[in-house]
């Protein structure tokens, strides 16, 4: 969390996407997770997220249970396909009350006790158990690293000194340095000034590859020249196909899973 008010008050409020890399029995991985907000007021942030991922953390905190508005989002990833993992969070807290709510989560997602990890992000109980289901359950991306190129754009950001930044995640082929990039909804074709990955701060990189979470920056100065759920490909070599990306979701009275 990067924003004052973020830190202030402990919550999301705006989507963040990293990139991380993990080692496992010798083996390194590459995490692409996205971190989105919980509360009804920003369901189309989850919405557009969900769009870019393979699976979902369901956190549940252990002194509250279920809330309404997690029903409402976990139905949203289960309609996407996602792989969902529970978890009951904060077991650290006074008034937890973890077996109750895994309770509730079996009846929820329909899940065994046995399959839900406890743990907390103050002590990191847990945490590396939420890892190694990520690494065995969720499916690593599939995409075709020599097909065209296929990215969906799940974010952006203005940025006064750059214009606008646009974070996006490629299903299909890489995107270059100075590649010619064609937005499919738009029609506009830009130069890729930039490109990189998603760490703690942005990464350059000469080349964002097939399943990475990435960004780019083509000078734009106009926010509403980058539509939210476009398709970016090459001009010289476009797909056949845009991205379906999300479906607009109007504001429920329900909201909260975490990609």
């Amino acid at each position: 969390d990067n924003m004052d008010l973020e830190r202030e008050r402990g919550i999301t409020i705006k989507s963040h996407a990293i990139q991380m890399d993990f080692n496992r029995a010798g083996k390194k991985y590459v995490l692409n997770l996205i971190d989105t907000p919980g509360h009804v007021d920003f369901s189309y942030e989850v919405s557009r997220s969900l769009a870019a991922c393979e699976g979902a953390l369901l956190l549940v905190d252990a002194s509250q249970g279920i809330q309404a508005q997690t029903i409402s989002n976990l139905y949203l990833a289960l309609d996407q396909g996602l792989t969902i993992i529970p978890i009951v969070n904060k077991i650290d807290m006074p008034g937890a009350n973890a077996e109750l709510v895994e309770e509730q989560m079996m009846q929820l997602v329909g899940c065994k006790r046995e399959e839900i990890i406890r743990a907390s992000g103050r002590t990191g109980e847990g945490v590396e158990k939420i890892f190694d289901a990520i690494i065995e359950k969720i499916p690593a991306p599939k995409g075709k690293p020599d097909a065209p190129l296929r990215a969906l754009i799940f974010d952006s950001m203005f940025n006064s000194f750059r214009g606008v930044i646009a974070y996006f995640r490629i299903l299909d082929g890489s995107l270059k340095k100075n590649d010619k990039v064609k937005f499919v909804n738009t029609g506009a074709i830009y130069n890729a000034d930039e490109v990189g990955i998603l760490r703690f701060d942005l990464e350059p990189r000469d080349e964002v590859g097939t399943g990475d979470v990435g960004y780019i920056v083509t000078g734009i100065k106009n926010a509403k020249e980058i539509k939210v759920g476009d398709t970016i490909t090459l001009a010289n070599n476009p797909c056949k196909d845009a991205i379906h990306g999300f479906e607009d979701v109007k504001p429920m009275v329900f909201a909260g899973i975490y990609p």
